[in-house]
């Protein structure tokens, strides 16, 4: 296993050597070496589909150890309002990428790449396999792809830009980040800015530094996205919100800040923690907690489903140099006969390398 891995690298290493003195453009570079990267399954939705119930049931037939991206996950002492699985399941099936950081720290997502990159070498000489659960495209994106050489920066004009873009309201920043980048997939006031300053400081847009300036990834992935009918996942993320609540999710909170965390820290502005903040301040009533929670899930699992659709199976982004197609399942079924299936294509894929 160690003397393959050897080899990989060197192949790898060999292909990015020929990168640089021939100029053999990106695309073609990644299709060289992904053939040369093991295989992992990146079992990818939105929230509430069912991805940790899947990998529960997949962890009955086979060794694996579950990679978790999941950028909300990361916190210790978050734990009802993130959904982690419960600490039953995780002695029979470990995972990775829960619990690193404390509320109030941040963690990115070349972070995790780098970190999740040395747990796949755990994994592996532990003789089970890795299997990557996660609703956080971008985490997924850097683990898949590999992080982007930033272009250099000159720091005058940055802070020129980055002063400008301060003024503008969020609709207008993001105008402009599409109209610099055709490639700009929406997010935040942090991303968009982002993505105008680098396209106005080098001439060339951030979607074309991903593209082109991207490091190799850590695995080949085979993208098994979850999906459910919309009126079945509300359902399910009502029924999940109700459980959270039930379990002392504003008590979960209340603690934390009670002990000193601010409010406004990292970790507290994610779905379902922001709302219970709200509560506790004043400015949302008791009695539309649920709904506002309910609401604020719905939105964000919008915001996955649509970002998974878009650079995942139209390949709009670097996650188009795959080998496959992304595989889209759906997950009304049972966890037991939706792991079945994966596991099915898993076996024959590894037999026949299809994938």
């Amino acid at each position: 296993m160690r003397s393959a891995e050897c080899e990989c690298n060197v192949e790898c290493q060999a292909a990015n050597d020929l990168l640089q003195r021939f100029r053999i453009p990106h695309s073609a570079f990644r299709t060289l070496i992904m053939s040369h990267l093991p295989l992992v399954p990146v079992l990818v939705g939105p929230t509430g589909v069912g991805k940790t119930a899947v990998a529960a049931e997949i962890a009955k037939l086979r060794p694996v150890t579950v990679i978790s991206a999941d950028a909300r996950q990361v916190y210790r002492h978050l734990d009802i309002g993130t959904a982690k699985p419960p600490t039953a399941l995780r002695v029979v099936l470990p995972h990775l990428g829960i619990d690193l950081i404390e509320p109030g720290e941040r963690y990115s997502a070349g972070r995790f790449a780098r970190d999740a990159v040395v747990w796949i070498d755990q994994v592996r000489a532990a003789g089970r396999e890795p299997l990557v659960v996660g609703g956080t495209g971008f985490y997924v994106r850097a683990l898949a792809e590999g992080l982007f050489q930033e272009p250099p920066l000159d720091p005058v004009r940055r802070e020129s830009v980055r002063a400008w873009a301060a003024r503008l309201p969020i609709a207008r920043l993001a105008h402009w980040a599409a109209r610099l980048d055709r490639g700009f997939a929406g997010g935040g006031r942090q991303r968009a800015a982002r993505g105008i300053e680098v396209a106005l400081l080098t001439g060339r847009a951030l979607s074309w530094w991903q593209r082109e300036a991207r490091a190799t990834g850590a695995m080949r992935p085979w993208y098994i996205h979850l999906t459910l009918p919309r009126d079945v996942l509300q359902r399910r993320i009502a029924a999940r919100v109700d459980a959270m609540l039930e379990a002392g999710l504003v008590a979960e909170v209340r603690a934390l800040i009670d002990d000193g965390l601010d409010p406004a820290a990292p970790g507290l502005d994610g779905v379902g923690y922001r709302e219970v903040v709200a509560m506790l301040r004043g400015s949302l009533p008791a009695h539309g907690l649920r709904d506002a929670i309910i609401v604020a899930t719905r939105r964000y699992a919008k915001r996955q489903e649509t970002w998974f659709r878009n650079q995942l199976r139209n390949q709009t982004s670097d996650v188009r140099y795959q080998t496959s197609e992304v595989w889209t399942l759906d997950a009304t079924e049972s966890p037991v006969t939706v792991a079945a299936q994966v596991l099915k294509r898993w076996q024959s894929a590894l037999l026949t390398s299809d994938i």
